[in-house]
């Protein structure tokens, strides 16, 4: 469901005419995001009609958790933010036109148990948090005046994840009108069953469903559409469709093919047409691309027939400041900057993620491991006062799995199976986690890098029943789709492996667990084995550069996250390359130099006697700073691809290392400290192919401020992020600073937040007013799509005032 700016037009003259919208086709889906009411708390007897609670207006998405205070009453799992139960309601009018027809909406994501009405009749209840849904509202809507839909969500039990989920309806809201024979929600199945560059075989499967009491006969045409707007192949059938739905399927063959990689992501659009007595009467339009994927025991992963290392991170979906209700614009910044660093892979950690998502690991090109669950039956510890800390909660989706995990895997599927990005469908993560909750005898014995407790805990519930619920999963998965393998990340693979917990999937994930891989791969020889979550430390890396046999390597983390936290006051967990502003921390150019193929160096430096990696969650701790104390011995590290690394004090030339040669390919100088300037020179085959400078800075003095998008159209809402950064009179970056800066905003935009990346800040996020980390500071403005002049103004007590103007046209 590609956003486009037509979606928000739309809705925006819909509010002003309301017969606009009732008069448009809206067999594509159209956003429904805008002019809520929300009430925080519960309200007895709100589905029924009026009442004389307080409601504000709010636009969705919306997480109401980010926007309470941090409080140590609450969970430390869940980034000590309260949870709760809110209320949301929206009326519209529906127009004559619509009747006959079939209208739904659409859900992408509410947190959690959402029960929803429509004036007053209920139309069901979605426990889990994370799944997209959607309610016909047709029989019950009412053409001689308002409608009223209201939505309840119930996120009482708070501490019910191992990290902050939000709370609310957080993620898009669709409206859908359709005809009684129409393609329905997720009803179209596209794959590409053999691929090379000079053909490809293309499956297209398509679900037409009929609501009417009379068998209809109905055209049926497929056109698969390049770049260029080139119809490459055209496919129709004509069919006789009874009550009820009938699949219609349809090969075809595409010469020449733009192959889907990482590095070149072309893309298709996938048109599917019903015609009735000849005139169109639904069409629904997808991308979609054409590639292969194998995995193979002995040799790895292959796109289209190459063998690709899956330099993969694990995110989860909150933005720090946002929550987990984050504008688009938010991950493509987010997004790119992994890039950069070589990440080509990434791994939705550990639930379906936002739909949007998806369409950009497909355009910017990023295979994605999709994943349903956390915990299935029993519940997990979620900790309360922090990591190990204390009695641990075991509220979470374990009450509803048994009834709904069948249906909320299978509609993860069909949801995206469309899309080139996804290689891996993830039934569940560390669910064999020994001793919390499942056990087996054989904890007594061997290395357990994970475990809860000490050896084999007879009281807990024997891992055996693993087995049995993945082998239903995997039945489930492969019902839907069975171009794509399924997986399990897996944390007690000593344990599984008694139980044949691995046999069930088809690749099978170890986390934490490299020193596994040469006895697994020789004792289970048809086993493939791939990292599905892993350390910063260079020997996990170097396990997968080293086998060939091993894929991937998915790090924890690509980006600092909310919750999951240590004791109070830590609320974040700082397992990321990047912070929660989306910042880069030296981590992420110590990876970019093992990961990244264009040329880069970075210098850091550390006194000589400060520790290298300490363990598997180790990150390379070197600062790009140059300002220390007279005298100091210091050790300044280099983080580069480049094949030669020379450094230069001062323009004196402090030698030339190799990067081969150096331990741990990090080229490293012992320096007498003195004030100046630190530059690094990357070389390959002699000639200069990177550089990078550090300077002594003086106090601070000044503000940068530089916003990633200036110019918007009007009638669009905008985001822009603003990057602020506090300088010294000579505009070189003062890390320590820690000012306190205020951001004022004067035209039609509002600041949605500020974020510094502190994981133990407990300043509101939506204040005006927020000091800074190392420096810095990142504001997301959103415009109202009003035309005219935005001023974004930054000040603080001692330094020069900074603005930065954005326009709407």
């Amino acid at each position: 469901m590609k956003k486009t700016p037509y979606h928000y037009f739309y809705l925006f003259i819909s509010l002003l005419f309301p017969g606009f919208l009732q008069a448009q086709n809206l067999a594509k889906p159209v956003l429904f995001n805008q002019a809520w009411s929300f009430h925080m708390g519960d309200i007895t007897g709100a589905e029924k009609g009026s009442d004389n609670t307080q409601w504000k207006t709010v636009d969705l998405p919306h997480d109401w958790s980010i926007q309470q205070p941090f409080s140590d009453e609450w969970a430390s799992a869940t980034g000590y933010l309260p949870g709760g139960i809110g209320w949301y309601k929206k009326t519209f009018t529906a127009n004559a036109s619509w009747q006959g027809k079939q209208v739904f909406i659409y859900f992408d994501g509410v947190y959690k148990n959402s029960e929803v009405w429509i004036n007053g009749h209920y139309l069901g209840k979605r426990p889990n948090g994370f799944i997209a849904f959607q309610y016909e509202l047709s029989r019950y809507l009412n053409y001689k005046g308002k409608n009223t839909i209201k939505v309840k969500a119930d996120h009482s039990d708070f501490a019910d994840s191992r990290w902050y989920t939000g709370s609310g309806i957080y993620r898009n809201v669709y409206l859908i009108v359709k005809t009684p024979v129409h393609v329905g929600l997720w009803d179209v199945a596209f794959s590409t069953p053999k691929v090379s560059t000079q053909k490809a075989e293309v499956n297209v499967k398509v679900n037409v469903t009929n609501s009417t009491k009379s068998t209809a006969a109905i055209g049926v045409k497929v056109n698969l559409i390049d770049n260029a707007g080139k119809i490459v192949a055209a496919l129709q059938k004509q069919v006789s469709v009874k009550p009820g739905s009938k699949q219609v399927e349809f090969d075809g063959q595409i010469n020449s093919p733009h192959l889907w990689d990482v590095e070149t992501p072309s893309l298709y659009k996938l048109q599917v047409q019903l015609t009735r007595n000849g005139g169109q009467i639904d069409v629904v339009d997808q991308q979609v691309g054409i590639r292969s994927i194998e995995f193979d025991k002995d040799k790895g992963f292959f796109l289209n027939g190459k063998g690709t290392k899956l330099k993969g991170v694990c995110i989860h979906d909150d933005a720090g400041a946002l929550g987990v209700a984050v504008p688009q614009e938010v991950w493509v910044r987010r997004l790119k900057i992994l890039k950069e660093a070589g990440v080509n892979s990434l791994r939705l950690s550990h639930n379906p993620h936002a739909d949007y998502l998806y369409d950009l690991s497909d355009r910017m090109g990023f295979l994605v491991m999709d994943e349903a669950f956390d915990e299935w039956e029993l519940g997990k510890n979620k900790w309360v006062k922090g990591w190990n800390v204390g009695t641990p909660s075991k509220d979470g989706y374990h009450k509803d799995f048994k009834e709904w995990a069948d249906r909320d895997v299978s509609d993860m599927v069909m949801r995206t199976r469309n899309h080139p990005s996804i290689i891996m469908w993830s039934i569940g993560n560390e669910i064999d986690y020994p001793n919390d909750p499942y056990t087996h005898e054989i904890l007594n014995t061997g290395r357990n890098p994970q475990m809860y407790g000490k050896g084999y805990l007879p009281d807990h519930p024997a891992a055996s029943q693993l087995t049995v619920i993945a082998r239903q999963l995997v039945k489930v998965v492969k019902a839907v789709d069975k171009t794509r393998p399924v997986t399990a990340a897996l944390a007690g693979v000593v344990m599984s492996n008694e139980v044949g917990f691995p046999e069930e999937l088809d690749v099978v994930g170890y986390n934490y667990q490299e020193y596994r891989y040469p006895e697994d791969h020789k004792k289970y020889p048809n086993r493939i084995i791939y990292g599905s979550e892993n350390g910063m430390a260079t020997q996990a890396w170097a396990a997968v550069d080293s086998n060939e046999y091993i894929s991937a390597q998915y790090l924890w983390t690509g980006i600092d996250y909310l919750g999951e936290a240590g004791r109070w006051p830590q609320r974040s967990n700082g397992a990321g390359l990047l912070d929660l502003a989306g910042f880069k921390k030296p981590e992420y150019f110590y990876r970019q130099s093992i990961w990244a193929a264009k040329p880069m160096v970075y210098i850091g430096a550390r006194e000589v006697k400060k520790a290298e990696d300490r363990g598997i969650w180790s990150h390379k701790s070197v600062q790009p700073v140059w300002n220390w104390p007279a005298n100091s011995k210091m050790r300044v590290d280099c983080f580069t691809n480049c094949q030669e690394a020379e450094l230069f004090l001062n323009g004196k030339s402090l030698g030339k290392l190799s990067r081969s040669a150096a331990k741990g390919k990090i080229p490293s100088w012992e320096v007498d400290y003195e004030p100046g300037e630190l530059t690094v020179k990357g070389y390959n085959n002699g000639i200069e192919a990177d550089s990078y400078t550090i300077k002594t800075n003086t106090e601070a003095s000044n503000i940068k401020v530089s916003a990633d998008v200036t110019m918007f159209a009007k009638n669009t809402k905008g985001l822009s992020q603003v990057e602020i950064q506090i300088t010294d009179k000579n505009g070189n970056p003062v890390f320590d600073a820690e000012n306190v800066l205020t951001v004022s905003v004067t035209g039609a935009a509002k600041l949605l937040g500020l974020e510094s990346g502190s994981t133990s800040s407990h300043e509101g996020y939506q204040s005006p007013v927020r000091a800074a980390v190392h420096g810095r500071l990142l504001a997301y403005l959103q415009t109202s799509g009003k035309p005219g002049k935005i001023t974004v103004q930054v000040s603080s007590p001692g330094l020069k005032t900074s603005t930065v103007v954005l326009t709407v046209k």
